[in-house]
């Protein structure tokens, strides 16, 4: 049972030339297609002009017209960032590949337009992330409503087709170091990804370690000093909890068996910790969602245990125990809703008829009957996030990225009132099979086509055009520390990093 997954809003800063920039700045269609832009801009214009990029010439800077000045750490941070993405690892250029510049680039002006440029703030779903990027001698503007923009190309107008697009990685079945999950956070920035959901706890594993309850790691974790996340490793994720306090014994016959399953519903105890609990986590995580979870609850213990079975009777329930589920997530959704944050849940919850409040964002994550799910949520008002069809766990020999490539989220009978109610979608690598030795090629590029289908506009669907690009990007993670997994036959000109 889900006790707590927080989805994390993760909007990473400006991404100042997105390291794809690899010495120069060139404008020419035949390169652009080399470069290769990922995700593909919503509208993007090339001449045949080329400009040089020269790490002793070129600077990023902020434009005197910026709402956003030097105080700005999060925009002086990318910058210094981005420009060792750009020129950090620089080697001697190939003969076989000279190029003749028309004139050099000195430097890119960042722009940020709104009254708030938000340097110091939380981005949100609603947060603007579009951009428009011009380049012309000797200066190049990057234009934003705010820090949270992003930036690609020549003479580019850009933004996310969906709001939502995120990836879930999960560390309730192996620990993921710290520096795998940072690792992957860079690789959600340059593939446009704007939330991480962390499944940070389950039935398996809880490494969280809570102020208010430091006992949950303590007996939850597999290490209860190597393998857990402290609050300020958490900075940038989430949690929740078991406690065998909490748990419900199961019985074998009339005895109790030794094991525990998922919390006990009718205890008054059970909804106290919850009430401190999440209060905790209201006060350490800012993002506006916590996810709730509510999927493949495994009810055998809850119908072994004599307690429950009374109380199942005396509810009326009879033996649908889904209907006690459905009592506990009731309780759980107040809970949460007093501590003003809003929540996702998995569409069982929807399914099972739980009073939702009107702001629930319920995510499709089951592919049987999928549009119809779909349908059924948007046309009862509810905000949907997909996820059935990218369930990247799930591997096959071959590029079965094609197949996320291909996916529609707004295949499905609807309104266009019932469409603006998909705000987006999420990849999902669940971790049985998964730890910090192979989750970062099982994800990359398969996740990054997932990315462009949220990002770029709904006619990028030419498979063949895709791979050309995506088999260059990829070669762009690897260069930059990333080790994506080869799409097909092939190798990267540049030299990898640190592998």
């Amino acid at each position: 049972m889900y006790c707590l997954v927080k989805s994390a809003p993760l909007f990473l800063a400006v991404a100042v030339c997105n390291g794809w920039l690899f010495g120069d700045f060139v404008g020419k269609q035949k390169e652009l297609d080399e470069i290769a832009l990922w995700p593909l801009p919503q509208k993007f214009q090339s001449s045949a002009i080329a400009f040089q990029l020269s790490p002793t010439r070129f600077q990023i800077v902020q434009a005197k017209q910026s709402s956003a000045g030097p105080s700005c750490s999060m925009l002086e941070n990318a910058f210094r960032r981005y420009f060792e993405y750009i020129f950090g690892d620089l080697k001697k250029p190939e003969k076989s590949r000279k190029k003749v510049y028309d004139s050099d680039l000195v430097e890119l002006q960042v722009w940020v337009t709104s009254a708030d440029p938000e340097c110091d703030g939380f981005p949100s779903l609603q947060t603007d992330e579009s951009y428009e990027l011009s380049v012309d001698e000797p200066s190049a503007v990057l234009k934003a409503a705010n820090v949270w923009g992003d930036d690609y190309g020549t003479e580019i107008s850009d933004f996310p087709r969906f709001a939502h697009r995120g990836i879930l990685l999960d560390s309730s079945r192996h620990f993921l170091p710290l520096k795998v999950i940072l690792a992957n956070l860079e690789a959600m920035a340059m593939n446009k990804f704007n939330v991480f959901h962390w499944h940070i706890v389950d039935d398996h594993l809880f490494p969280y370690m809570s102020r208010t309850f430091p006992e949950l790691s303590q007996k939850g974790a597999y290490h209860p000093f190597t393998h857990v996340y402290t609050p300020s490793d958490v900075k940038m994720v989430i949690e929740f909890a078991r406690i065998k306090d909490l748990l419900t014994p199961c019985y074998s016959g009339s005895s109790p068996s030794g094991t525990f399953g998922p919390v006990n519903p009718i205890l008054n105890s059970s909804y106290d910790f919850m009430t401190q609990f999440f209060k905790e986590i209201s006060t350490v995580f800012p993002d506006a969602y916590i996810h709730l979870g509510g999927d493949e609850v495994d009810f055998s213990c809850w119908e072994s245990n004599p307690d429950i079975q009374k109380c199942m009777v005396q509810q009326g329930f009879g033996t649908d125990y889904s209907k006690l589920e459905s009592f506990y997530i009731q309780r759980l959704l107040d809970i949460v809703a007093a501590t003003k944050k809003d929540y996702m849940v998995w569409q069982e919850v929807f399914d099972n008829g739980v009073k939702l409040k009107d702001d629930t964002v319920v995510e499709v994550w089951m592919g049987n009957k999928m549009e119809e799910e779909l349908q059924n949520v948007t046309g009862a008002g509810f905000t949907t996030i997909l996820s059935a069809p990218w369930y990247l766990d799930y591997i096959s020999y071959g590029q079965d990225w094609q197949h996320y490539y291909k996916v529609e989220p707004l295949n499905f009978p609807c309104t266009d009132a019932q469409k603006k109610l998909v705000i987006g979608g999420e990849t999902c690598l669940w971790g049985e099979y998964v730890d910090a030795t192979n989750l970062t090629p099982r994800l990359w590029p398969r996740a990054s086509a997932v990315a462009e289908r949220l990002w770029s506009d709904k006619s990028m669907t030419d498979v063949d055009n895709a791979y050309n690009h995506l088999v260059q990007h990829r070669c762009r993670m690897v260069k930059r520390g990333i080790p994506a997994e080869p799409l097909f036959v092939g190798h990267c000109r540049q030299e990898y990093k640190g592998l």
